[in-house]
Order: structure tokens, then sequence, then C-alpha cells
């Protein structure tokens, strides 16, 4: 993290026009390598992966009486072509500006994460890539999403406890609730104890452009794998998550829960609500200070319009070469088993949505990660 102060004054006025203003450059760069077996029907495979790269810029100016404004713009890309990832856009990861009080709290305005990204996925396992989530990421526990069009409220913290809300604006001629998201969270962090929760509710979008590249929800895509993509056309998605984290030591032991609901009208392509129920505990050991491991499993099962049963195991090793560089390795399984509503289920890794073909895949990779 470089903090960067009056450099240029043409392009970045506000920071010196005013003694209390900042604007900080931050990114993490990651590049790596995987060995999959069965991808798109292939038996083996060799890819090399940018899970997460980033580059964004944050602000602040001090208005005084404990208010001040706050802006985050984060770009996601791709470090082994360039490219930019979220479906190319500009700043795909966040885009918010808005106001912060020490005793009110902070409203954002923007293309953002909802509050369960904030307040129950820092307690999960998946620390580096989602490889402990659901497959297809159908819960959205790795983030796949953010909501456009949104405003949000953080809440001051009280006693280890943090409360969140959001609502993302339909924008629909006519319909005013065509395309929302709303969604709400809770969380509390004390002493050993962790604890989280929350809600997300989106709004699928017109009827017509459900399942298109034209959808009017204000949320992006959950359906990027063969794990729900049959559903594509509903009309709203139901998600609950919750997890409890507990640290012995240098060993923090947890469990995550979810329940996905992919409903449909009568314009969708199915006539039965789909639904996902996930459990999974983890456990993390900060063996040295500069190693840790990760090791999870997780239990997914889909009723409903189709029934499909999912195992996942994973196992993550990450060590630090120093404050700004580290190096990380894992290793994940999934079998799938039963329908995924277009045929036989495959097996998928958490949120990397690289779809097996068969019942079972394996992915293993070494990368290298460094904060700047």
């Amino acid at each position: 993290m470089k903090k960067l102060m009056c450099i240029a004054s043409l392009a970045l006025p506000a920071v010196c026009a005013h003694a209390q203003s900042s604007v900080t450059l931050y990114g993490i760069i990651i590049s790596g390598v995987s060995y999959v077996h069965n991808s798109d029907g292939q038996s083996s495979q060799f890819r090399t992966t940018s899970f997460g790269s980033r580059w964004g810029m944050r602000g602040s100016e001090d208005l005084g009486g404990g208010l001040k404004t706050v802006f985050i713009l984060e770009n996601g890309y791709n470090s082994n072509n360039g490219g930019l990832a979220q479906g190319g856009r500009e700043f795909g990861r966040k885009a918010v500006v808005g106001l912060s009080s020490d005793t009110l709290g902070t409203v954002t305005l923007g293309r953002q994460f909802d509050p369960m990204v904030d307040l129950v996925q820092p307690l999960q396992a998946n620390t580096v890539i989602g490889v402990f989530t659901a497959p297809g990421d159908v819960d959205n526990a790795d983030a796949s999403i953010r909501i456009q069009n949104s405003v949000k409220w953080v809440s001051p913290t009280w006693g280890g406890v943090k409360a969140e809300a959001l609502y993302g604006v339909g924008g629909v001629a006519g319909s005013a609730t065509n395309g929302q998201s709303y969604a709400a969270g809770l969380g509390y962090n004390k002493g050993s104890l962790g604890l989280g929760a929350g809600y997300l509710h989106i709004d699928n979008g017109t009827a017509s452009l459900r399942g298109t590249a034209t959808t009017t929800s204000t949320a992006d895509s959950l359906f990027g794998s063969a794990v729900n993509s049959a559903y594509s056309s509903a009309k709203a998605i139901e998600i609950v998550r919750a997890i409890a984290t507990y640290q012995f030591g240098p060993v923090t032991v947890g469990t995550l829960g979810s329940f996905s609901d992919y409903e449909p009208d009568g314009a969708s392509k199915f006539k039965t609500s789909e639904k996902y129920k996930v459990i999974s505990p983890f456990a993390i050991w900060q063996i040295t200070a500069p190693l840790s491991t990760n090791i999870g499993y997780l239990y997914m099962k889909s009723s409903g319009a189709s029934s499909a049963t999912y195992h996942e195991a994973a196992f993550q090793v990450d060590y630090a070469l120093s404050k700004s560089t580290d190096v990380y390795s894992f290793i994940a399984y999934t079998h799938a088993s039963g329908s995924n509503g277009l045929g036989a289920a495959q097996a998928v890794i958490g949120s990397l949505d690289q779809n097996a073909g068969k019942p079972s895949q394996v992915n293993i990779n070494f990368s290298i990660r460094h904060f700047f």
C-alpha cells in the first residue's frame, strides 16, 4: 500500500486542494498454474490462472464534525493476458462514493458487494480462492456477483456487532421493483468467536430478457456453470447464509451453511423451484507466522425441479515469503450425482466454474501472490 498525496494535481485536484484528503493506490497480482482432471470433457488439462487479481484506488476527504467523503474504484484483471475481468468493466469489482460518519455509519452508492460478502465471507475458509465454496457458487459465498445501482448502509461497530443493509434500484420504466435487489446482514466478532448471517433477494429482471446477455437485473449473473444454468430464467433468487467460527490458539474451526431458492414464474423455462442446501465444516491452522493450512469439506443437495448431490473436499497451504508476497497451493475434489436440470450432474469445484463433463473433478494449483 502506497499513499499518493498530491502526485498529480491535474488528475486529482481534490487531493491537493484539501490538506485532510488522501488517495491510496492498492492491488493484488496473482499468477499460477493448474492441473485439472476432467474439464469440459477432457481428461487432463494444464492452464494458467489469475484468480482474484485486482487494483484500485480508495480515498477520503475529512468534512469535519466526524463526517467524511469516501470513494473506492476497483478493477479486476487477468495477470496472464492483461484482460479485464467482470465482463470487461473498467471498475467491475467495485465503484462507489458516499459519506461516512463516526456515529451513524457509512452510506455508499454505486456498484458494490452485498452485506453477506462483508460480514460472512471474511470468516470463511476461502481466504485465497473459492475452492471451499459451493459448486457453481450457487449461494454467492465467493462473491461472484455485485449489485449495481445500489445504496448500502454499514453501521459502526457496537461491541463487536456490525449491521448492513443494501437496496439495488431496478429502474425499469413502469415497474419500480423489476430487477431490484435487496439484502441485509449482521456480524459479530469479539475475542475467539466469529458469527455472521445475512439474506439476499435478487429479482432476475424482465421476463423476455431473463437468461440472456441483456438481463435487466441489478445483480450480476450467478449462472456461470452447469450446476445451476438450467435455472437462469428464474424470476427471483433468495439466499440465506450463516457462519460460526471459534479460534483455539493457532487453530480456527467453523461451519458455513446456506439455503438458496431459485423461483420460477410463468415466463421461466422450469416450473418448480430449485433449492440448494449447503453445509461446510472447515479448519484453518496457523502453523507458524508464515505458514498456514486450510482444510474443508462441503456437502450440497439440490431438490425441486431436479435433484443432485455434490461432495467437495479441499486442502490448501500458504507460505508468506514477506509481508507483501506469498505462495500457495491447493488440491480440490468434487463428486456429483443425480441431475442438474440439463442432464447428468457435472462436477464443478467451488466458484472456479469449470464444468467437468464428468461426475468428478480434481484441480491442483500452485500460485504466487503479491500485494501492493
